[in-house]
């Protein structure tokens, strides 16, 4: 059972004494319990700590945010609570960008430094491009469809997608309505990855993250589509570890 610590992060397994922390954002209508068994694949050095957007799960009637903005301004809020270690930010699609705006938010005041960012499946935020959606069900559907992944099953249950839908649409008006405010960048390094058959993202733009930072970016790519890790978590866990543990020796 995860614990909360606040209104706004589930931990799955929790580590006290782990030395670093991961704080993963989800995808468009994702929920925290899509990283649920990251914290069991990955070393005790590492705990896992996932944002829980409003709307979904145990917080199905707490309001909605209405701007990516505000999402991030609360999520850096709630997770601004919680440094008292080196942490890093994965960020999954629309979750890379509100994990790239809270570090925004967040750099100024960090007592600890924000050690790494994770930006997967999406495109660097000054390329972010509203795709012209008019959100009606059967168009997000096909949109769902054409990203792969375990929801495209779920909304073919009539039942689980008017659950589902509502707050989905909701989450792909805020990626519709985002427009980067170009300004500081961060001084973290970048991990961009994406997924070599994502219809979505391509290498290309992935290493357009580099203009986010001061720092470092570096390009992965993984075997699988838009949410490549699904199939095969060990395949980003691996990577993660890697990544994580070279930045704290770096910083030791």
């Amino acid at each position: 059972m995860a614990t909360s610590w606040n209104t706004w992060l589930r931990v799955h397994t929790p580590r006290p004494r782990a030395r670093i922390r991961l704080v993963c954002f989800p995808h468009a209508g994702g929920a925290a319990s899509a990283f649920r068994d990251w914290g069991a694949l990955l070393p005790a050095a590492i705990e896992v700590a996932v944002v829980q957007y409003p709307g979904r799960q145990d917080r199905l009637g707490d309001p909605l945010p209405q701007s990516i903005a505000e999402l991030a301004a609360c999520t850096a809020a709630a997770v601004g609570e919680r440094l008292d270690r080196p942490t890093a930010f994965l960020g999954h699609s629309m979750g890379a960008t509100v994990s790239f705006e809270a570090a925004r938010l967040l750099q100024p005041r960090f007592p600890t430094p924000l050690v790494r960012l994770f930006a997967s499946a999406r495109k660097a935020p000054s390329h972010c491009r509203p795709n012209g959606l008019r959100l009606h069900d059967a168009e997000v559907k096909e949109l769902v469809r054409s990203l792969g992944g375990e929801g495209a099953a779920l909304l073919e249950n009539e039942e689980l997608a008017r659950l589902v839908l509502p707050v989905l649409r909701h989450d792909l008006s805020l990626v519709e309505g985002y427009r980067h405010s170009p300004g500081a960048p961060l001084t973290c390094p970048i991990t961009a990855i994406v997924g070599k058959e994502d219809p979505s993202v391509t290498r290309a733009d992935a290493e357009r993250w580099a203009a986010c930072t001061m720092a470092a970016c570096r390009v992965r790519e993984l075997d699988g589509d838009h949410f490549y890790f699904e199939k095969s978590p060990r395949d980003v866990t691996d990577l993660l570890v890697k990544e994580l543990l070279t930045t704290e020796a770096a910083h030791v």
